[in-house]
């Protein structure tokens, strides 16, 4: 592990990859605006940090725009070096207990209807850094008691405990991507285990049925559809509720390359496939990212799930 914190990605691939020229619908719009302005501002005022721009989220422009964002917590420095991410890797700095309840005034000072909450990797900690997520849950609930919350959370290795701590805070939505299939899992996450994936998903359920389960899913990578389609089967056989698959675009050439772009009508059908076999929401299209349209899911979704609702004093519209 290098002593400084770095972007760099040593090639998987040390053949020269020409990638595929992009359609011309995955053009996206630069970040700008008044709103996006004074959001950059909130986060470097505060000393947060935002997976929209650590991982140069294609639609940090839209998203910002309109008031919304992706907190990254736990530091800015992953202790993994999965192959398409852009988060910087390294030894990360201690846990900061203070980062909580910034987060939590932040999202107060935005007035959020919902709150996404996502981490790097603490390897260094046997808790993963769970008990920050569930601090961060509960003091959001204290100075916003209206924000509904979504946690994207590592996969701690498998620990069940650190879940529970999670679990225990009762967010509306527990989020953990797969982000590809079983055959190109190791490829694409070295240091991740499919297993791990699977225990956190089951899990979760298990422990808070009425707790909305996500998972995502990147295409381009070199899997097939029905590899594709066989994940989600999978998925959905672990519980899941809602899924998001978005399309794979190389964050630099020493990130893993890209095989192929997917049409319009093959993320159409995949959203139909996802219905098909029993997701409650399903996100498909090429711009999709783990986040995007995280409230109108969680809204949407919200008359199945009043139980949870009530016992966190959220108020549906």
């Amino acid at each position: 592990m290098p002593h400084e914190p770095t972007r760099q990605r040593a090639r998987t691939n040390q053949q020269p990859h020409i990638s595929p020229p992009r359609p011309d619908w995955m053009r996206v719009r630069a970040p700008s605006g008044e709103t996006y302005q004074q959001l950059q501002t909130l986060m470097r005022t505060k000393q947060l940090h935002t997976v929209c721009e650590e991982a140069n989220c294609p639609n940090m422009g839209e998203c910002w725009g309109s008031g919304t964002a992706t907190f990254l917590i736990l530091g800015d420095v992953c202790t993994r070096k999965c192959g398409f991410c852009d988060v910087k890797h390294g030894h990360p700095q201690d846990l900061d207990w203070s980062e909580a309840e910034r987060v939590a005034q932040a999202v107060r000072a935005m007035n959020l209807q919902h709150a996404v909450i996502t981490s790097v990797n603490r390897d260094d900690r046997r808790d993963g850094g769970a008990p920050v997520f569930a601090l961060i849950i509960h003091k959001i609930r204290s100075l916003l008691p209206g924000c509904s919350i979504e946690v994207l959370i590592p996969d701690f290795k498998g620990n069940l405990e650190a879940l529970h701590i999670v679990m225990r805070a009762r967010p509306e939505i527990l989020n953990h991507n797969v982000e590809t299939v079983p055959r190109l899992f190791r490829l694409v996450q070295p240091q991740d285990r499919f297993e791990w994936a699977k225990a956190t998903l089951t899990h979760a359920k298990l422990l808070e049925p009425d707790v909305l389960t996500k998972s995502g899913i990147m295409v381009g990578l070199g899997e097939s559809m029905e590899e594709v389609k066989e994940t989600m089967r999978q998925l959905r056989d672990w519980g899941v509720d809602i899924i998001t698959i978005g399309q794979y675009l190389p964050p630099s050439r020493n990130h893993l390359p890209l095989d192929r772009y997917y049409t319009l009508e093959e993320f159409a059908e995949l959203k139909q496939f996802g219905l098909t076999i029993g997701f409650q929401w399903v996100e498909s299209a090429p711009l999709v990212r783990s986040s995007y349209h995280a409230v109108e899911q969680v809204r949407a979704l919200s008359r199945v799930h009043q139980k949870l609702y009530a016992h966190n004093n959220i108020h549906m519209p």
